[in-house]
């Protein structure tokens, strides 16, 4: 029988880049095969077809595991049993229609620091009117939400490897195509 545990405990509102900001004052919702939590050490545990949503974020892995600080910053890992991924999708600030979205083996989330890390078959995409604008992929991923900074990387240790393949950026234009200019009239 699967669990519900509806409370503000989990603060992911930062995963991507210029993630809906509103989600953060929105409550969170965790459902899974079964949930252990404790009060007393701030540390919740979720496991089984875990879905999180809040506001415009959902999540989803095999696994969730959410440490408390006492001060309130939640540290999040989620991770995914082999062959899956664990994914998210959310909202952007900024327009009606824009998303980010990601998936990795194993995502980790620092709500103090607004960072988030992607490791292992790591990508993370922006869409537009459901128009990929922007692509990340690489084995590991890291972005600073507060500097809006990103990294990537072609081993999930963080660093760049000699011969551990590639990773990719795409970035498409912004700006569109200028009109042409009108045609003179023939003869003249």
């Amino acid at each position: 029988m699967k669990k519900h545990i509806a409370a503000a405990f989990l603060s992911l509102a930062a995963i991507g880049a210029q993630a809906e900001r509103a989600d953060s004052l929105k409550q969170a919702k965790v459902d899974a095969v079964s949930i252990d939590t404790d009060q007393v050490t701030g540390n919740h545990i979720a496991t089984g077809d875990v879905v999180i949503t809040r506001g415009t974020l959902t999540i989803k892995a095999d696994k969730a595991v959410v440490s408390e600080t006492p001060e309130g910053y939640m540290m999040v890992t989620l991770t995914s049993n082999p062959g899956k991924l664990a994914t998210f999708r959310q909202k952007r600030d900024g327009g009606p229609d824009l998303w980010v979205e990601g998936q990795a083996s194993r995502i980790e989330y620092d709500e103090r620091t607004e960072i988030v890390k992607l490791f292992n078959n790591a990508v993370v995409k922006q869409l537009e009117n459901g128009r990929l604008t922007n692509e990340l992929d690489g084995q590991y991923i890291a972005y600073d939400n507060r500097k809006e900074v990103g990294a990537i990387r072609n081993d999930v240790s963080g660093n760049t490897k000699s011969g551990g393949g590639r990773s990719t950026l795409i970035i498409e234009p912004r700006r569109t195509v200028a009109p042409a200019a009108p045609a003179a009239p023939a003869g003249k």
